[in-house]
């Protein structure tokens, strides 16, 4: 079937793609939206790594109130353009993240954020919590590893189960996006406030924009 120009800006406008991908998806799915984003979803994900060295200076700063006013967040989410920046599927993504920081509570973006001396502190407790429960010696390394893991799903943002489907988490909510979009994104910060609680904020540690993801 013929595509239309009409349909290519509609693609384009929901996912961020160039006019080549959108036609092509189109093309690829006979017209059909639903399909054409998910034809540049499996596309987009195949180049993701490519993408990790591209700097992301444009994006957007949210506001998420939860109902009942007593939990707000901030969140900074970082894109390489401000077309896709004002993408409906971009400020989607940003929705959820920040619904996400509302709900769970992270105290920290990634696990590169969490300090030394924490991980430190964190591991030497679970190691005498596996003691205390009486674990042979030759499996506690690997019961604290586990646990380890439970640590960072708890705290880190891009860890965390995603709150709409805890099959995939966090940073596989957001490599799709990078897919379906096309460009590098990244969650550079965030504030969540609960009413009458000291605030929590996590900021991204960048050295160089080919450094962070």
């Amino acid at each position: 079937m013929a595509i239309t120009a009409k349909q290519v800006k509609e693609l384009r406008d929901k996912t961020g793609a160039g006019i080549m991908d959108a036609k092509e998806a189109l093309t690829e799915t006979d017209g059909n939206m639903e399909k054409a984003i998910a034809f540049l979803r499996e596309k987009g994900m195949k180049t993701y790594e490519k993408k990790s060295g591209r700097s992301a200076s444009e994006g957007l700063v949210v506001s998420y109130i939860h109902p009942g006013d007593r939990i707000g967040v901030l969140l900074e989410v970082n894109c390489e353009t401000d077309f896709v920046a004002r993408t409906e599927a971009f400020q989607g993504l940003t929705r959820e993240l920040a619904m996400q920081v509302a709900a769970t509570s992270p105290q920290y973006v990634s696990r590169g954020e969490v300090s030394t001396e924490d991980l430190d502190r964190e591991r030497q407790i679970l190691i005498n919590q596996a003691k205390n429960e009486g674990k042979p010696e030759a499996v506690i390394e690997k019961i604290v590893e586990g646990r380890m893991r439970k640590f960072y799903e708890e705290r880190c943002l891009l860890d965390q189960p995603y709150i709409r489907d805890d099959k995939k988490s966090v940073e596989t909510l957001i490599k799709e996006a990078v897919a379906t979009l096309g460009e590098r994104i990244v969650v550079r910060r965030f504030a969540r406030y609960s009413l009458g609680q000291n605030s929590t904020t996590a900021e991204m540690t960048i050295t160089s924009d080919a450094d962070s993801e």
